[in-house]
């Protein structure tokens, strides 16, 4: 690649922006244009090195900061985040090729409230404490201290980069740990910005770390013996493999997996509402939102409303330029990613799939042809068995099958390796209850999807994820309680 150093997006170690010893690199491509957006430096095992040292060197001094003060800090970064609100917008647009309205509307709005939640829960944090009473008549007080994690590697996806980024480092930072960031290698702008604001609001140098690169350099991460947890966002796969790299020094990890989400209609529900949450749950990002929907299945009374609507519903999506305000769906990530959705699309054809909408790549013209856009798609025909229903795809697609009554809904939605989120779309309460707890998932929905409370916690089951981050969830994990036992 062309030295043009003063383009390059750097990492950022101990407090500046820096970059490898071997300088190497890779460009950002826009997956909208397929253009080339800038080269990015990646990082090798020795500035990974030196990413880690200085996250060590500035743990001691950070972990002894009053919660006051590192909340503090977390407010203002919220602040200072608004403040610059469409320099994100335009970073995440840039980097993902989703719609600047969603942009605007999630990613980036979600990024403040994430600081601020967390500050909030760890401020407000207390700690648990027992009386202790013997046989022989003594008493004892026992109480909880909660101690930083201390060094954590976040590493972060390329679909929802900025929101699940401080969703992530927000509680690390507020219980006083120090993070080593490795952002997905599609999707770097945000956090290299984000380093530029937690600059300016204060946070000391080495707190924050953020090293680019591929799969080698999350390996040098996670391996890394001075790295004392890890918290994950990605596939099932590659979470299986940062399991294995942490398994000798036996660290405790954080996995928000892949998912194949089921939606379960029943005769009852609100015909609009129901296909305007599935349309929502299926198609929002281009479908690469780990809790989409890839499996709904409707009750037979209604089967053919619903195929209808939703049919009616991907029909009238927009794909278009994602800084258009009427672009309501934009490309997948890139053109490897495309390239695996296809094969799916050929792969329901084979399972005997009848296409209701979509199975292809749509012309755009010469301006977007060049970008990873594919068509919203639709399918009937299949079972469970199909690969095509058991398999996360990650992109706009659903399966749409039959049942016939509760308990086969139950059973056809569990039939999964998966586990991280379902709905239930039904005008019985008792029903939407009984069902939604039924889910053998981390979170279900009932007549509504990706509803959030923060507080709430948050992760999967299965090859969905080990672990909860979310509100108290999140203190759990990166802290570590020492209980003091005092004789009275």
């Amino acid at each position: 690649m062309a030295e043009t150093a003063q383009y390059w997006m750097r990492n950022f170690v101990d407090g500046a922006y820096t970059e490898p010893e071997e300088t190497s690199g890779y460009n950002n491509i826009d997956p909208a244009t397929g253009a080339t957006l800038g080269p990015v430096h990646a990082a090798d095992e020795s500035l990974v090195n030196r990413a880690v040292s200085s996250a060590r060197r500035a743990l001691t001094a950070w972990a002894q900061t009053p919660v006051a003060e590192r909340t503090a800090l977390l407010r203002r970064a919220a602040d200072r985040i608004e403040e610059r609100f469409e320099e994100f917008v335009a970073a995440e647009v840039a980097d993902t090729g989703k719609s600047i309205t969603q942009a605007r509307s999630l990613d980036v709005l979600r990024a403040p409230q994430n600081f601020r939640s967390f500050a909030d829960t760890v401020a407000a944090a207390g700690q648990e404490s027992f009386i202790t009473e013997t046989k022989d008549g003594r008493r004892a007080l026992n109480y909880a201290v909660r101690k930083p994690l201390g060094v954590v590697a976040v590493i972060v996806p390329w679909n929802l980069p900025l929101l699940l980024l401080t969703w992530k480092v927000a509680p690390a930072l507020a219980c006083g740990n120090a993070v080593v960031v490795k952002p997905s290698e599609e999707t770097p702008s945000t956090a290299t910005l984000l380093a530029e604001v937690l600059t300016e609001v204060g946070l000391p140098a080495g707190v924050f770390n953020v090293v680019h690169g591929r799969g080698d350099v999350g390996e040098f991460l996670t391996r890394h013996p001075g790295i004392d947890g890890v918290t994950f966002t990605g596939s099932s796969a590659t979470g299986s493999r940062v399991m294995s790299a942490v398994a000798p020094r036996v660290r405790p990890v954080s996995f928000e997996l892949g998912g194949k989400n089921a939606a379960v209609v029943f005769e009852d529900a609100d015909l609009d509402e129901t296909l305007d949450g599935l349309a929502r749950s299926v198609f929002a990002n281009t479908g690469q939102v780990c809790l989409c929907t890839e499996r709904v299945y409707v009750h037979r009374d209604i089967f053919d409303d619903i195929a209808n609507g939703l049919t009616e519903r991907a029909s009238a999506l927009t794909l278009g330029r994602p800084t258009d305000a009427a672009t309501t769906t934009g490309p997948l990530i890139s053109q490897a990613h495309r390239d695996k959705v296809l094969r799916y699309f050929e792969l329901a054809e084979r399972e005997g799939a009848e296409l209701l909408v979509g199975g292809g790549v749509p012309d755009l013209g010469a301006e977007l042809n060049g970008g990873s856009w594919i068509e919203p798609t639709l399918w009937t025909g299949l079972t469970n068995e199909a690969a095509t229903v058991r398999e996360e795809i990650f992109g706009p697609v659903a399966a749409l099958i039959p049942f016939s009554d509760e308990n086969e809904a139950i059973t056809l939605a569990n039939d999964t390796d998966y586990g991280l989120a379902a709905s239930v779309w039904t005008n019985d309460l008792r029903r939407g209850h009984r069902v939604a707890q039924a889910m053998n998932v981390g979170m279900s929905w009932v007549n509504t999807w990706f509803l959030r409370d923060l507080r709430s916690p948050f992760g999967g089951m299965g090859l969905s994820g080990l672990g909860r981050e979310g509100g108290a969830s999140s203190l759990h994990f990166y802290t570590d309680p020492t209980n003091v036992c005092v004789q009275l």
